[in-house]
């Protein structure tokens, strides 16, 4: 069967119902941008109507609404033979969420419009190996929209589906359209391929040599140091609060404690906490969390551009001195327009708390003329940098 060619359905239209026609060409243009109607999900529609239409779409002619023009699509559709989709343009949910648009405004109508996007069932949900971004590249919108396209099939064979189940097996198996490649590899190249297009050349310059060592997986190490604390305190019960003779067992107590949530404080005591044995549990566990706080976001993003800095520049096993690398930070951060000058002061802090980090870790070793990773480190360098990198792009707020 022939898809429903736009014109030939406008021309009907305009024969059978001339009043509509001219707001069913508005609404169709919208909807496909000049696509083939072959195109379009059901994750196109409910966002044109739910949102694209009551905020975009205008000004309507006079005695126009926004009800009226769904309608009009909606009947475009039905000529079609596309009646799921019209039923869509009429139903009791879309004349609510435009209705909340125009009594309770924007904010209200768009969580409307959230709220029923969800319960369709068509959006693809996180998954393990990929947070969605609220900004999508051209190939992650690809993904989402394949995904999208899949979760609606399967949702009209009516048979039960696992959301996650098919998100993730149309994400990671290759795909013949893609010439045998992922749509998660895809992804991830964009993503990377951004984040080395960060700010500034310096910070360019050094990040550009990673975006191929950060494509694949990072592989986990082992962790004795914070292992060895937590299955001390597994093992007792509990530890006594001033287990620390060396101010690297000082610091690990307080990053397992505060930083990771690993142990707690009990009067005079120190505990395992649940998460605490999770991560004991699984080395894969203790490896994320670990990684991954190594980048953690501080009180501003200034400080993680500062730590990502000296992890770029330790990650290869270099040696250098304190001074070296806190210099060396100062000038790759300065050139990415934090502030109209950075200062050696303005990175000390960061800087000086990462390596903390690593030396209690036993990732690093460092002290007033050098510090190094060795090699476990310089994997954990690799494996914070490329969660770094690979994370969802996110709306900023001005507050």
């Amino acid at each position: 069967m022939s898809a429903p060619d736009v014109t030939a359905l406008l021309a009907e239209l305009e024969r059978s119902q001339p009043d509509l026609a001219e707001e069913a060409r508005t609404a169709v243009e919208w909807l496909t941008g000049g696509e083939p109607l072959e195109t379009v999900t059901q994750l196109d529609v409910c966002e044109f109507l739910w949102y694209t239409l009551p905020i975009k779409v205008g000004p309507l002619k006079p005695g126009g609404d926004h009800e009226r023009l769904a309608r009009s699509l909606g009947r475009l559709l039905q000529l079609g033979g596309m009646e799921r989709y019209a039923a869509l343009c009429v139903s009791p949910t879309t004349q609510q969420i435009l209705r909340t648009y125009a009594r309770e405004g924007e904010d209200a109508g768009t969580s409307a419009y959230q709220q029923a996007l969800e319960a369709t069932g068509v959006l693809p949900p996180d998954v393990p190996e990929l947070q969605w971004s609220m900004i999508m590249g051209p190939e992650e919108l690809g993904a989402h929209i394949a995904c999208s396209a899949a979760l609606e099939l399967g949702i009209v064979s009516g048979e039960p589906i696992d959301r996650t189940a098919l998100t993730r097996r149309w994400l990671t198996e290759p795909r013949a359209e893609l010439g045998g490649d992922s749509w998660l590899n895809r992804v991830h190249g964009e993503r990377l391929n951004r984040w080395v297009l960060g700010r500034g050349p310096a910070r360019r310059k050094l990040a550009q040599p990673f975006e191929v060592r950060l494509h694949a997986p990072v592989s986990p190490q082992p962790l004795p140091a914070l292992r060895g604390l937590l299955s001390l305190a597994a093992r007792e019960g509990s530890l006594p609060l001033r287990l620390a003779p060396s101010p690297e067992a000082l610091r690990l107590r307080e990053l397992a404690e505060r930083e990771l949530g690993a142990i707690s404080r009990d009067g005079q005591k120190l505990s395992i906490t649940e998460h605490g044995r999770r991560l004991l549990d699984s080395p894969d566990a203790m490896w994320s969390a670990v990684t991954r706080l190594l980048l953690a976001r501080g009180e501003h993003e200034f400080e993680v551009s500062a730590r990502e800095a000296a992890l770029l520049l330790l990650a290869d096993g270099t040696l250098m001195s304190p001074a070296e690398l806190r210099e060396r930070v100062a000038e790759v951060v300065g050139g990415e327009g934090w502030h109209p000058t950075t200062s050696l002061e303005d990175v000390v802090r960061p800087v000086t708390e990462l390596i903390a980090q690593l030396t209690a870790l036993g990732l690093a070793f460092s002290d007033e003329l050098a510090v190094r990773m060795d090699r476990p480190g310089q994997f954990a360098a690799l494996a914070a940098l490329r969660a770094h990198a690979l994370r969802p792009r996110k709306y900023v707020s001005s507050g």
